[in-house]
């Protein structure tokens, strides 16, 4: 890598999908946006999905929508700004790997598009921006997020250390599942660490699918994951994974006293993640990446229900 920017019609974009990015975008916002994924924004919906989630439920809850609407706006910035700079952040630390993996060798830095450097000063711009959000919200929220920081710093790491990097991604994905009772009770109760924990849970499924994309050049150059971990167990290894997710996210809707319109959601959420396991074929990395972009159709699934319930509350 020369570590010398190169315009964004010289340099290779293998990875490019045709979307605004590619088609709109000035030239020279190109590689930053695509360092922020937001020529991608699959990633970004679902680090916002746990906090829709937690938003709604704590709102019927308090049987209380007065302020849903604004905690979900700023939760949908936040959570794509701050995706955008973890996903630098993870950039920056697997520059060296990216350039040894064939789906991550054109992303803007192993392809030279901009520097480590550059990158880095962007993943600032970002967490400004993410921090601005954040401090909308009240005293033990803005500690809550800040926390989490913590983890989306070790992630990138956990890859070449565990066969269970997911689990880490996972805790960090999975972080808005506090941070909606945190913005709405100022404390986190045993509902909140229950709608983590089947969060967590999801995402570690949900990843799996996308890491059998890369399970073969994972394995040439020493990067683990659980696709390579459950390899040809990966469909046993979902239904366990996605029905303690759904166990555990059904005990969260239990202990808030949901009502019959939060189950539906449940139930559909569930009924899209056993379709996700029929459908799935680990040896097909189009079908795998189809799969695991669906998982936004069953997070709003889950989120449309909860929000339904949550008004039925507040009129009862």
């Amino acid at each position: 890598m020369s570590g010398v920017p190169i315009s964004g019609a010289t340099a290779p974009v293998a990875d490019s999908t045709g979307n605004w990015v590619d088609s709109h975008a000035p030239e020279w916002s190109r590689p930053y946006l695509r360092l922020a994924r937001f020529d991608r924004p699959i990633g970004s919906w679902l680090l916002l999905l746990p906090c829709w989630w937690s938003a709604a439920l704590a709102a019927g809850i308090a049987k209380d929508l007065s302020h849903l609407a604004l905690f979900c706006a700023l939760f949908f910035v936040g959570a794509f700004v701050m995706r955008g700079a973890g996903c630098t952040w993870n950039d920056i630390t697997d520059r060296n790997l990216d350039g040894k993996v064939e789906r991550t060798r054109s992303r803007p830095i192993p392809s030279g598009q901009v520097t480590a450097r550059q990158a880095a000063a962007f993943m600032v711009l970002l967490s400004l921006i993410g921090l601005a959000v954040l401090l909308q919200f009240n005293a033990f929220a803005i500690a809550t997020g800040i926390s989490s920081l913590i983890i989306v710093a070790a992630y990138p790491f956990m890859k070449r250390i565990t066969y269970w990097p997911q689990i880490v991604l996972g805790l960090a994905f999975s972080w808005g599942a506090l941070m909606g009772f945190a913005v709405t009770f100022a404390r986190l109760d045993l509902v909140a660490f229950v709608l983590y924990a089947g969060s967590i849970v999801w995402v570690v499924g949900y990843d799996t699918i996308y890491a059998h994309q890369d399970a073969e050049d994972d394995l040439m150059i020493g990067i683990k994951s659980t696709a390579l971990l459950f390899g040809a167990k990966t469909q046993t290894a979902l239904l366990i994974l996605y029905g303690l997710a759904v166990t555990l996210i059904g005990s969260a809707l239990m202990l808030a006293g949901s009502g019959w319109l939060g189950w539906i959601g449940l139930a559909a959420f569930a009924i899209h993640l056993g379709w996700q396991i029929v459908r799935l074929d680990i040896r097909d990395s189009r079908l795998c990446l189809k799969l695991f972009k669906s998982n936004r159709d069953a997070g709003l699934l889950l989120f449309i229900g909860l929000v339904c319930d949550a008004v039925l509350r507040t009129m009862a």
